[in-house]
């Protein structure tokens, strides 16, 4: 993985961790359940984030060989895939 993708990724992933200790801490206290659920939206949107930089990361390296034969070609599959995930999560 590059390492300025593995950064940015651990530095989310660590930030979802404290976020959701934040959201065992409102569950502990009672909070409202619409608090509760607010929150863990934030880090669904938070997870799907890491998993997107992931992902483009994976087919930057796979479609390695293809980009290198086809440029054009190989640019518009990771395009393609890339929205195909988005929309299917």
């Amino acid at each position: 993985m590059e390492g300025a993708t593995q950064k940015e990724v651990a530095q989310r992933l660590k930030s979802i961790e404290g976020h959701i200790r934040g959201i065992q801490r409102m569950v502990d206290a009672e909070r409202p359940c619409i608090a509760i659920i607010h929150q863990i939206q934030a880090v669904q949107g938070s997870l799907k984030q890491a998993q997107m930089l992931l992902l483009r990361q994976h087919l930057q390296i796979c479609l390695c060989n293809l980009a290198e034969q086809d440029p054009e070609q190989g640019d518009l599959l990771r395009q393609e895939l890339t929205l195909l995930f988005e929309r299917s999560h």
